[in-house]
């Protein structure tokens, strides 16, 4: 039977289960809703996304742009996230930048959700820095 809970005044139903991708996305929901308490302004328009494998670089090519963080301690070759600057489409129409975590390389290397949602929020503060260019520890300061 489903739970219900409250929102808005209304009663909503919901699910009691939750596929492990959906899971994963309100782990991402967090990350980004903790950051934009701080970074609201700075992170106006920009986009969040989750894809559950990296693209395979194409034959002949070496390695990952320099926009994707890689898993240093399999020697950089396991993309965790990217991010892809504003630009411009096809059309020559303006782009949001996006931001995107990788699902399954993620989960892969969790020992339990606790350490998936610290691997999570790591990859999105990591990539949030490159964004705007400051250090992670200037976007989520160590607890004092």
């Amino acid at each position: 039977m489903p739970s219900t809970i409250e929102l808005g005044g209304r009663v909503l139903r919901v699910p009691a289960f939750q596929t492990r991708g959906e899971r994963f996305d309100d782990l991402v929901l967090d990350a980004v809703e903790d950051l934009e308490q701080r970074w609201a302004t700075e992170l106006e328009g920009v986009e969040f996304a989750v894809e559950d494998v990296p693209a395979v670089p194409l034959h002949g090519e070496v390695g990952y742009d320099e926009d994707v963080v890689a898993d240093e301690t399999a020697g950089g070759a396991v993309p965790l996230g990217r991010l892809l600057p504003a630009g411009a489409d096809t059309r020559g129409r303006r782009t949001a930048p996006r931001i995107v975590v990788y699902r399954r390389p993620l989960e892969a290397r969790a020992a339990d959700r606790a350490d998936l949602a610290d691997l999570v929020h790591d990859v999105v503060v990591d990539q949030v820095a490159r964004l705007l260019q400051i250090d992670p520890d200037e976007v989520d300061p160590p607890p004092s």
